[in-house]
């Protein structure tokens, strides 16, 4: 099952976070970064979903040697639309925050000092989405790469703000 179905999964689940509020939030987070940069929504989305990708190989290195608990944990933690700093921190050396930073910028065309400065509000949208109480499918569909090739955290947003009509 890909991440989107997981998230629409979590959409209905009562026990799990992912409420079309939290949908809602999130996809209202990628337009505020839209309006920021001057990007297109699309764009953003491919922001997300490239560091997407950075964070998910963090949280499978993270789960590799400090156990899934811990990864679970720094999820509910740093997990939001609003900024932060920690969170970036808690996944990325500052070396690897510039090596991110370039590889979206040679992606996206934007520059790496405004992805730089992005990733303090796209790290806790990520985590958002894999956000959960109790058992977390979300997460375990997005650090299983071998099960989750079909859909990224881009093409998850881009459907959700379909889906929601935004």
């Amino acid at each position: 099952m890909g991440l989107f179905d997981q998230i629409l999964g979590a959409v209905t689940n009562p026990n799990q976070q992912g409420s079309l509020g939290q949908l809602g939030g999130i996809i209202n987070t990628v337009q505020q970064l839209s309006d920021r940069t001057g990007a297109d929504a699309s764009t953003i989305q491919s922001v997300l979903g490239i560091v997407g990708n950075y964070v998910r190989s963090s949280l499978q290195e993270k789960q590799a040697t400090d156990g899934e608990g811990e990864v679970q944990a720094l999820v509910n933690q740093y997990a939001g639309t609003s900024p932060n700093p920690q969170a970036v921190d808690s996944l990325f050396s500052g070396v690897m925050q510039q090596q991110v930073a370039e590889a979206v910028a040679q992606r996206t065309g934007l520059d790496a000092g405004t992805i730089q400065q992005l990733l303090p509000s796209i790290v806790p949208v990520v985590l958002n989405f894999l956000q959960s109480s109790g058992s977390n499918s979300v997460l375990n569909a997005f650090l299983d790469a071998d099960k989750d090739g079909d859909v990224d955290i881009a093409d998850a947003i881009r459907l959700a703000s379909q889906y929601l009509g935004r």
